[in-house]
Protein backbone atom coordinates (compact mmCIF):
# COMPACT_ATOMS: atom_id res chain seq x y z
CA UNK A 1 0.00 0.00 0.00
CA UNK A 2 0.97 3.55 -0.67
CA UNK A 3 1.97 5.81 1.65
CA UNK A 4 0.34 8.69 0.86
CA UNK A 5 -3.05 6.09 0.82
CA UNK A 6 -2.29 4.69 4.10
CA UNK A 7 -2.04 8.62 5.44
CA UNK A 8 -5.71 8.78 3.85
CA UNK A 9 -7.25 5.51 5.34
CA UNK A 10 -5.65 6.55 8.83
CA UNK A 11 -6.74 10.28 9.34
CA UNK A 12 -10.24 9.17 8.06
CA UNK A 13 -10.14 6.22 10.38
CA UNK A 14 -9.24 9.08 13.01
CA UNK A 15 -11.97 11.19 12.00
CA UNK A 16 -14.54 8.86 12.26
CA UNK A 17 -14.57 8.66 16.12
CA UNK A 18 -14.12 12.14 16.32
CA UNK A 19 -10.26 12.82 16.78
CA UNK A 20 -9.31 16.74 17.49
CA UNK A 21 -6.30 18.38 15.90
CA UNK A 22 -5.03 16.10 13.66
CA UNK A 23 -1.94 17.05 12.63
CA UNK A 24 0.18 15.22 9.46
CA UNK A 25 3.78 15.44 9.49
CA UNK A 26 6.21 14.75 6.34
CA UNK A 27 9.46 13.61 8.29
CA UNK A 28 10.88 11.78 5.09
CA UNK A 29 14.00 14.35 4.56
CA UNK A 30 14.36 14.28 8.53
CA UNK A 31 15.22 10.42 9.49
CA UNK A 32 15.19 7.20 7.84
CA UNK A 33 12.94 5.41 9.95
CA UNK A 34 9.52 6.79 9.02
CA UNK A 35 8.36 9.09 6.21
CA UNK A 36 5.12 10.47 7.97
CA UNK A 37 4.20 10.97 11.30
CA UNK A 38 0.33 11.53 12.08
CA UNK A 39 -0.45 13.43 15.63
CA UNK A 40 -4.01 13.37 17.01
CA UNK A 41 -5.77 14.23 20.28
CA UNK A 42 -8.70 12.76 22.55
CA UNK A 43 -11.15 13.34 25.25
CA UNK A 44 -10.53 10.32 27.21
CA UNK A 45 -8.92 7.04 27.50
CA UNK A 46 -11.70 5.46 26.24
CA UNK A 47 -11.21 8.07 22.87
CA UNK A 48 -7.75 7.03 22.26
CA UNK A 49 -8.33 2.91 22.66
CA UNK A 50 -11.30 3.01 20.31
CA UNK A 51 -9.22 5.79 17.90
CA UNK A 52 -6.42 3.31 17.69
CA UNK A 53 -8.65 0.21 17.20
CA UNK A 54 -10.32 2.16 14.63
CA UNK A 55 -7.34 3.30 12.95
CA UNK A 56 -6.13 -0.32 12.97
CA UNK A 57 -8.76 -2.05 11.48
CA UNK A 58 -9.42 0.24 8.52
CA UNK A 59 -5.95 0.09 7.60
CA UNK A 60 -6.11 -4.14 7.73
CA UNK A 61 -9.79 -3.73 5.60
CA UNK A 62 -7.42 -1.28 3.01
CA UNK A 63 -4.59 -4.13 2.83
CA UNK A 64 -2.00 -2.58 5.36
CA UNK A 65 -0.05 -4.03 7.85
CA UNK A 66 -0.15 -2.87 11.54
CA UNK A 67 3.28 -3.26 12.44
CA UNK A 68 2.28 -2.73 16.25
CA UNK A 69 0.34 -0.79 18.81
CA UNK A 70 1.80 0.57 22.39
CA UNK A 71 0.17 2.31 25.27
CA UNK A 72 -3.20 0.69 24.73
CA UNK A 73 -2.86 -0.57 28.48
CA UNK A 74 -3.03 3.24 29.82
CA UNK A 75 -5.00 4.94 26.95
CA UNK A 76 -3.05 8.26 27.60
CA UNK A 77 -0.72 8.41 24.64
CA UNK A 78 -0.88 5.22 22.08
CA UNK A 79 1.14 4.56 18.85
CA UNK A 80 0.20 2.47 16.16
CA UNK A 81 2.98 1.79 13.84
CA UNK A 82 2.46 1.30 10.13
CA UNK A 83 5.86 0.90 9.06
CA UNK A 84 6.74 3.90 7.46
CA UNK A 85 3.97 6.10 9.26
CA UNK A 86 3.49 6.56 12.87
CA UNK A 87 0.53 7.43 14.53
CA UNK A 88 0.09 8.96 17.61
CA UNK A 89 -3.26 9.07 19.43
CA UNK A 90 -2.68 11.17 23.09
CA UNK A 91 -5.13 12.96 25.72
CA UNK A 92 -4.93 16.85 25.22
CA UNK A 93 -3.07 16.86 27.98
CA UNK A 94 -0.78 14.49 27.29
CA UNK A 95 -0.25 16.26 23.87
CA UNK A 96 0.54 19.78 25.37
CA UNK A 97 3.00 18.39 27.83
CA UNK A 98 5.40 16.37 25.24
CA UNK A 99 4.58 19.15 21.85
CA UNK A 100 5.80 16.77 19.66
CA UNK A 101 5.28 19.09 16.86
CA UNK A 102 7.99 21.62 18.68
CA UNK A 103 10.15 18.66 18.89
CA UNK A 104 9.63 17.76 14.68
CA UNK A 105 8.97 21.58 13.93
CA UNK A 106 11.37 21.59 11.07
CA UNK A 107 9.19 18.69 9.20
CA UNK A 108 6.59 19.66 6.34
CA UNK A 109 3.12 19.90 7.57
CA UNK A 110 0.87 18.36 5.15
CA UNK A 111 -2.15 18.84 7.24
CA UNK A 112 -3.03 21.46 10.07
CA UNK A 113 -5.41 21.21 12.67
CA UNK A 114 -8.74 22.62 11.91
CA UNK A 115 -8.84 26.64 13.22
CA UNK A 116 -10.65 27.19 15.73
CA UNK A 117 -12.97 29.77 14.10
CA UNK A 118 -17.13 28.45 14.18
CA UNK A 119 -18.08 27.13 10.92
CA UNK A 120 -21.68 27.53 10.21
CA UNK A 121 -23.71 24.57 10.68
CA UNK A 122 -26.72 23.38 8.73
CA UNK A 123 -29.35 21.64 11.13
CA UNK A 124 -31.91 20.04 9.96
CA UNK A 125 -35.44 20.43 12.13
CA UNK A 126 -38.26 17.94 10.86
CA UNK A 127 -38.25 17.91 7.15
CA UNK A 128 -36.99 21.21 6.99
CA UNK A 129 -32.90 22.25 6.79
CA UNK A 130 -32.52 25.29 8.20
CA UNK A 131 -28.93 27.58 8.51
CA UNK A 132 -27.52 27.96 11.99
CA UNK A 133 -24.81 29.96 13.16
CA UNK A 134 -23.20 28.89 16.94
CA UNK A 135 -22.35 30.90 18.69
CA UNK A 136 -19.31 32.86 19.08
CA UNK A 137 -16.62 32.21 22.51
CA UNK A 138 -17.03 36.08 23.26
CA UNK A 139 -20.86 35.63 23.73
CA UNK A 140 -20.52 32.39 25.81
CA UNK A 141 -17.46 34.06 27.87
CA UNK A 142 -20.07 37.24 28.15
CA UNK A 143 -22.98 35.04 29.21
CA UNK A 144 -20.27 33.24 31.55
CA UNK A 145 -19.71 36.59 33.39
CA UNK A 146 -22.98 37.75 33.16
CA UNK A 147 -24.01 34.32 35.69
CA UNK A 148 -21.08 34.38 37.55
CA UNK A 149 -22.02 37.89 39.05
CA UNK A 150 -25.73 37.67 39.62
CA UNK A 151 -24.16 33.99 41.45
CA UNK A 152 -21.66 36.35 43.56
CA UNK A 153 -24.37 38.60 44.42
CA UNK A 154 -26.60 36.02 45.63
CA UNK A 155 -24.12 34.49 47.44
CA UNK A 156 -23.15 37.56 49.06
CA UNK A 157 -26.77 38.36 50.29
CA UNK A 158 -27.34 34.87 51.65
CA UNK A 159 -24.16 34.88 53.80
CA UNK A 160 -24.72 38.25 55.28
CA UNK A 161 -28.20 37.29 56.28
CA UNK A 162 -27.24 34.25 57.81
CA UNK A 163 -24.48 36.33 59.62
CA UNK A 164 -27.29 38.88 61.10
CA UNK A 165 -29.75 35.43 62.32
CA UNK A 166 -26.96 33.70 63.87
CA UNK A 167 -25.89 33.94 67.71
CA UNK A 168 -22.27 34.09 68.50
CA UNK A 169 -20.67 31.28 70.01
CA UNK A 170 -19.08 31.78 73.19
CA UNK A 171 -15.89 29.68 73.83
CA UNK A 172 -15.72 28.27 77.36
CA UNK A 173 -12.67 27.50 79.20
CA UNK A 174 -11.85 23.48 79.54
CA UNK A 175 -12.29 22.12 82.77
CA UNK A 176 -9.14 20.04 83.38
CA UNK A 177 -9.41 16.56 84.26
CA UNK A 178 -7.91 13.79 86.49
CA UNK A 179 -4.88 12.64 83.89
CA UNK A 180 -4.33 16.20 82.81
CA UNK A 181 -2.86 16.82 86.13
CA UNK A 182 -0.21 14.26 85.61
Amino acid sequence: MKPDKLVRTAVHALEDIKAQNIDVLDTSQMNTLFDFMIIASAESTRQTKALANNVQVKIKAEGGEVCGMEGEGTGEWILVDLGNILVHIMQTATRLHYNLEDLWAEAKRIRKPASKTPKKVTATLGSRKTDAQPRSQTDSKARTKTSTRKRAATSTTSTTVKAKTEKPKTVRPRKPKAADSI
